[in-house]
């Protein structure tokens, strides 16, 4: 485990990761990515048949390259510098059209590059790739990917029924569940197409499945969100961080659209309440004491800081920001394997090694690049930390 000296420039730190780390995913085929790294050597290369992960994957899913596409739009727009455009549309964006499906009705992306056959198709993943190319159409004021956010959109609602009163499944083969993670991001989805279009369409529907997965997935007691609940009515009581950011950046949108406090009311719950159950008090090596978030997919925590970025261009509090500020620090000093890879575990204690998930560097990526954003334009507590 590296111990790096602190560098409080979270822009170059995601630079860092774009320069040194994300390149090592790199197959050398059709501007394909591996699924994971593993102890410096690659684990679903292209060209390699033995992996560990599974007998026919030879490159990473659609997911961690969405991912990807996350992180660097977050560098594009936090620095302005066109290499990172030029990189999305030489390598990022033909890497995703290996995935494009025109075969099956409505078109759209599966899990898994079409050379290989036909594959699943989740309903999250095409929104996470959705918000992506919204995303990138307001950074480059390409109408093309505007375009394929709609197509995307057609998609995602065929994937609405009235089964249990309503939502979005998760998987159009297997439709069995009804999940946090399809339905929460296609509200903002929905509030993002509306804010560019001013078609009411978006903003009721995603008034509608907003309710629904209020009312259907929310837990009362802390206001977060479980993962699913299935075609028997049993709800997962799970609750993953993205799922909990995604709502509350619908939230606070929903808010922007509307203006009915009931919605910042709902973000304000929900911000409070994901600091309470995602972190832990933890002592530095250094000796401060910061809201450590728990082990798990640094993307999530990516997708959660989505929702407070959102609550602060509301009313302008940083504190949620600088909980997040002293936890990259701590990672950046604490949480890398000696070769610059990122740990999900940001305490430092469990090395993680192997399989390092490209989406974990993505989730990076995007955090210290969005954070380091937003942090030249407010004032930082001290360094001993925040006050909690």
């Amino acid at each position: 485990m590296s111990c790096r000296a602190e560098n409080e420039n979270n822009i170059a730190r995601a630079e860092h990761i774009f320069n040194d780390v994300i390149p090592l995913y790199a197959t050398g085929q059709h501007s394909l990515f591996s699924e994971f790294y593993n102890n410096g050597g690659k684990e679903n290369d292209f060209n390699n048949d033995t992996n560990k992960t599974t007998s026919s994957q030879k490159v990473a899913y659609l997911w961690p390259v969405s991912g990807t596409f996350a992180g660097v739009n977050a560098l594009l727009k936090s620095t302005g510098d066109k290499k990172y455009l030029n990189y999305i549309n030489n390598n990022l964006l033909p890497c995703i059209d290996n995935y494009y499906d025109s075969i099956r009705f409505p078109d759209s992306y599966q899990s898994y590059i079409i050379s290989a056959g036909l594959s699943d198709r989740y309903y999250d993943d095409n929104v996470w790739l959705a918000l992506d190319f919204i995303d990138f159409y307001q950074l480059s004021g390409n109408k093309k990917y505007l375009e394929k956010a709609t197509n995307i959109w057609k998609f995602v609602m065929s994937g609405w029924s009235t089964e249990f009163g309503g939502g979005i499944y998760w998987c159009e083969q297997n439709k069995q569940t009804k999940n946090t993670c399809s339905n929460a991001p296609t509200v903002v989805m929905a509030l993002k197409m509306y804010a560019i279009t001013h078609d009411i369409q978006y903003l009721e529907r995603g008034k509608l499945i907003y309710n629904w997965t209020k009312s259907t997935l929310q837990d009362p007691a802390d206001f977060l969100y479980f993962d699913r609940i299935s075609r028997t009515g049993k709800i997962d009581p799970t609750k993953f961080a993205d799922n909990s950011g995604q709502m509350l950046q619908a939230a606070c949108l929903l808010f922007k659209a509307t203006k009915d406090e009931i919605y910042l009311n709902d973000a304000h719950r929900i911000a409070a309440s994901s600091i309470l159950y995602f972190t832990k008090d933890f002592v530095t090596p250094e000796g401060q004491t910061i809201k450590l978030f728990h082990k798990t997919a640094n993307w999530f925590v990516a997708v959660l800081f989505r929702g407070y970025a959102e609550l602060y261009s509301i009313d302008k509090n940083n504190t949620y920001l600088l909980i997040f500020r002293d936890n990259l620090n701590n990672a950046w000093l604490h949480a890398q394997t000696s070769n610059g890879f990122f740990t999900s575990d940001w305490s430092g204690y469990d090395a993680d090694n192997n399989n390092m998930w490209l989406l974990n560097q993505s989730g990076m990526m995007e955090l210290y690049a969005s954070l380091g954003s937003l942090l030249k334009k407010t004032p930082q507590a001290p360094k001993g930390g925040v006050n909690y």
